[in-house]
């Protein structure tokens, strides 16, 4: 018996996807979660062999919510999206995440992906794969990254320097730089759009 725990916000898609998936003789929903931070907390509790993770959820996305269950669990998780980016695929597989599919395939394929993966073998839907490969690779530097991930949550030039040890001056030459190649008027912007890439 494969033991699997869900966690979405959405009630009416994970209690359906929960009734679907115990119908399949061999597996067990041995939790149902509404949040990442829930999920951590039932997966502690109940052990399960799979988690399937929505990966917009409030708080802790599906893909660090992965990240965080398989550092403290010997358990295999599966994110579940309705739109599957390709940025996000990957930092989905930075993140040692097992599955990667698309919300609109149907809870057959569901079961099948949850056997593979607790089968030990990884599961990464093609279309979203093949759009992967195909997909931009980031124009900024290592360093702008750098400057990019450090004011993610509305940090102040000054903040910024000082977490990536650089001067005010040249925190501002990065971001006017950053602005330019993605063709974008803050650093509110350029973040939603490192963010839906994969980039930071």
């Amino acid at each position: 018996m494969i033991r699997v725990l869900i966690a979405d916000d959405e009630d009416m898609i994970r209690t359906a996807l929960a009734a679907l998936l115990g119908l399949e003789p061999d597996l067990e929903v041995v939790a149902e979660c509404r949040s990442g931070a829930e999920a951590l907390t039932e997966a502690e509790r109940t052990r399960p062999d799979v988690c399937l993770l929505d990966l917009e959820m409030p708080g802790i996305d599906g893909v660090d919510t992965a990240a965080r269950l398989t550092r403290a669990l010997p358990t295999r998780c599966v994110v579940v999206t309705r739109h599957a980016r390709p940025g996000v695929l990957r930092r989905a597989l930075q993140a040692g995440v097992d599955g990667f599919l698309p919300k609109s395939r149907p809870a057959q394929d569901v079961a099948e992906v949850i056997r593979l993966v607790a089968a030990g073998r990884r599961y990464v839907d093609p279309e979203v794969a093949a759009d992967a490969l195909a997909d931009e690779r980031s124009p900024l530097t290592d360093r702008e990254l750098d400057v990019l991930r450090a004011g993610r949550r509305g940090q102040t030039i000054a903040e910024i320097a000082a977490a990536v040890h650089l001067s005010p001056g040249t925190v501002r030459n990065h971001v006017s730089s950053i602005l330019g190649k993605l063709g974008v008027a803050t650093r509110q912007q350029a973040v939603l759009a490192a963010e839906e890439r994969g980039w930071i």
